[in-house]
């Protein structure tokens, strides 16, 4: 049985309980301000991010206690992960209410549970992925016969290579065979295996980027930054169990309100917002970024509300090119009536869900 058969089952049961708790919970249609404020708050809200920069305004939002603020007497539990398919699943079995995603694993969560488990309602990061080669690989036609590593399969940076080789006329399936050999491995191996000369390249998000490139003398054969218009393409977005959602819009809209207060302060407070998510990295992870690779990752990225709807559209056309999706309507993924609500306090612009 295949990897994406197994998750396909794995997702398609969870849906069914999903389906099951939504159906206990009112209608499909009904949204966080039609639920009313005065709803129950809850206990707790697990929520999951990656110890990654490019899920800054989560490790800023946790180190300066900006989402414990906000959410007052609900107990705020944190769940880190390595990569998005890892981070939907635990969310489709109820290990986490909320978590930090990027795109593709959050289109295959809708997909598989046919709308039912999940809702985006925030927008978090743009840019700062790309693929970093050795010395030697100057174009796309140089990759053939080489290994390139991916975060894992069907995460985001897995798309976005796969799409990119196939426009390049190179073809690369899921078993790690074709002209290239795309090899999904966490971060960590990644750079190891880069480093040893085990594998030709990666793609991955910040701050691997810039620790390839620095670290390990790596080159930047593409800004994933070039691929989109105006250089914006979604990295990470904030996502909610349609369930929690529905149960607590209270809640949801304190964790937002932690969210919005830690990209401001990234905004405006930018070194002190580096060493805060450089800090949370070491925390996590027991070591915290070089100076140069911390400045390197953050100036790569850009950190908005904004959740760039058009390239998610983009990003699920990607996916299906590439036998990595079945084709799926997109419509209702989103629900940003919480955050701009939020945003229309703050004295701030409200941010659309169009496709362009």
């Amino acid at each position: 049985m295949s990897s994406r058969t197994i998750r396909a089952l794995a997702f398609a049961t969870a849906a069914v309980l999903a389906s099951t708790a939504l159906a206990a919970c009112g209608s499909d249609e009904e949204t966080p301000a039609a639920a009313g404020s005065g709803a129950a708050e809850a206990e707790s809200i697990r929520l999951g991010y990656f110890p990654n920069i490019t899920h800054a305004p989560a490790l800023v939002g946790v180190n300066k206690g900006f989402f414990t603020e906000a959410l007052g007497s609900t107990k705020l539990e944190e769940k880190t992960f390595n990569a998005g398919p890892a981070a939907i699943e635990a969310l489709f079995s109820g290990a986490i209410d909320a978590t930090y995603i990027g795109p593709n694993p959050a289109i295959n969560g809708w997909s598989e549970s046919k709308g039912q488990a999940l809702k985006i309602v925030a927008g978090s990061t743009s840019g700062g992925a790309g693929l970093v080669v050795k010395e030697g690989i100057n174009t796309p036609a140089d990759l053939k016969g080489k290994k390139i590593a991916t975060p894992q399969l069907g995460n985001t940076q897995d798309v976005a290579l796969r799409a990119w080789l196939k426009q390049n006329g190179l073809n690369a399936d899921k078993q790690g065979g074709g002209d290239v050999s795309v090899l999904p491995q966490d971060n960590a191996t990644a750079l190891q295996a880069f480093a040893q000369g085990a594998i030709d390249g990666a793609w991955v998000p910040e701050p691997n980027l810039s620790r390839l490139i620095l670290e390990s003398k790596g080159k930047l054969l593409v800004d994933e930054k070039t691929l989109w218009p105006n250089g914006e393409f979604v990295t990470t977005h904030l996502i909610v169990s349609q369930e929690f959602l529905k149960k607590y819009p209270g809640t949801v809209k304190k964790l937002i309100q932690g969210h919005v207060k830690s990209v401001k302060f990234i905004e405006t407070s930018n070194a002190d917002a580096q060493a805060a998510a450089n800090a949370q990295i070491e925390k996590l992870s027991g070591k915290a970024l070089k100076p140069e690779i911390l400045a390197s990752a953050f100036k790569n990225l850009k950190f908005t509300h904004d959740p760039i709807a058009s390239s998610l559209y983009t990003s699920a056309k990607n996916a299906e090119s590439v036998d990595l999706l079945d084709p799926v309507d997109l419509k209702g993924i989103y629900d940003l009536t919480l955050l701009n609500e939020v945003l229309k306090a703050e004295g701030q612009s409200a941010v659309s869900d169009a496709a362009a």
